[in-house]
């Protein structure tokens, strides 16, 4: 009895450790808990499924005005420097199907935890028209796709006006950069040099792409530091294309025109609820 006995223990014990082993294995599973966090990413999906059956509901007081029609482009928000919040209003100005993206990159990041590494995707994304408006994004997630559907929005809400002007005689359209301009991001330096008609881009790759978005169809570039951080490559190069409009020449010297910001403009119609008679917002400053 005793023999028959030790083999049952043992075949018990055995049964024993490979029971608690699959337990260990259920707590590697754990890891899975961080798929919760993607539950919520599919909730957020859903939400946005809501938002769209229901079409754009603006949250700014920019947003609203926009979408009763009392702004009519995107240059009159740039000439009162009203931060743009919401995507949607570049989308109102500029088609989705002219308004093109592309990826510049997307590379993994870590971060040291005490339980190891984390790892999320990095997007870079720029977005334009070809036709003076250019914009860069920059996000990191869990997942690509949510990376770059967030660098995108970012690209939008970042997008930019760009000014050209000629390498000589004023003749045709404008074809390049109005003058030297100069960007810079971290150790990266990029000088945007004007260039005669049909000279094409003569540039790297990167910046080569965020001039063609702009709409600049001949420039030389000259770059330093180091490009091969694309990161900072792309930042330097919006930054040189933003200072096109940050120097006063002399064919903008013209006496300035005061005019009232649309905040200011609408804010007597807002208060007596006649633009949006559903909500109590008043605009003004």
């Amino acid at each position: 009895m005793a023999d028959s006995a030790a083999p049952a223990d043992r075949r018990g014990r055995d049964g024993f450790k490979s029971g608690f082993g699959g337990d260990r294995g259920g707590r590697g599973g754990r890891g899975g808990r961080g798929g919760r966090g993607g539950r919520g990413g599919r909730g957020g999906m859903g939400r946005g499924g809501k938002e769209e059956s229901k079409g754009w509901q603006p949250v700014t007081k920019l947003g609203r005005l926009v979408k009763e029609g009392k702004i009519n482009s995107l240059e009159e928000i740039y000439l009162f420097s009203l931060p743009i919040k919401e995507a949607e209003i570049v989308d109102r100005f500029i088609d989705p199907s002219v308004l093109k993206d592309e990826v510049l990159k997307i590379k993994p990041v870590q971060k040291q935890t005490q339980a190891g590494q984390r790892t999320r995707f990095k997007a870079i994304v720029a977005v334009g028209d070809h036709n003076g408006h250019v914009g860069l994004g920059v996000k990191v997630s869990k997942e690509v796709a949510t990376a770059i559907r967030g660098a995108i929005i970012l690209a939008k809400l970042s997008i930019m006006p760009v000014r050209r002007g000629y390498w000589g005689n004023k003749i045709g359209a404008p074809h390049t950069v109005p003058c030297k301009v100069t960007g810079k991001c971290g150790s990266v330096t990029v000088r945007l040099i004007p260039a005669p008609r049909g000279t094409g881009l003569v540039c790297a790759p990167v910046p080569k792409k965020l001039l063609t978005m702009a709409g600049i169809q001949d420039c030389w570039t000259c770059s330093r530091g180091s490009t091969g951080t694309l990161g900072n490559f792309a930042k330097a190069t919006y930054a040189a294309i933003a200072n096109t409009f940050s120097y006063l020449t002399p064919d903008l010297w013209k006496e300035t025109v005061f005019q009232k910001t649309p905040y200011q403009e609408y804010s007597d119609k807002v208060s007596s609820g006649k633009l949006f008679p559903s909500t109590n917002l008043v605009l003004g400053s």
